[in-house]
């Protein structure tokens, strides 16, 4: 309960008329495109306590997260795997 009461006493409201839509923001659907082989994938950045893989939401925290975020469409992000750097092309962000 102390964390849950953590969390909603730093917990501050965003007026989504506000926010940069041409940006990847949390709560972005992100369709990425990976340079290495060409497959595509979405995903709705999300914050940690609501990712789930299985329904392609994924945390702002996690790597990938972290790549995708505040870039914009025609993008390249790099992100860093335990085998190297994927390369994926941000092909179309939503809300």
């Amino acid at each position: 309960i102390s964390k849950l009461e953590e969390t909603l006493s730093t917990a501050r409201l965003i007026d989504e008329s506000q926010l940069d839509t041409s940006k990847v923001l949390v709560l972005s659907k992100v369709k990425i495109k990976n340079q290495t082989n060409g497959m595509e994938m979405t995903y709705t950045l999300v914050a940690e306590s609501e990712a789930d893989l299985k329904t392609g939401k994924i945390s702002v925290n996690s790597p990938i997260g972290k790549g995708l975020l505040g870039k914009s469409v025609g993008d390249v992000a790099e992100i860093k795997v335990p085998s190297g750097v994927m390369k994926f092309d941000i092909v179309e962000i939503s809300r």
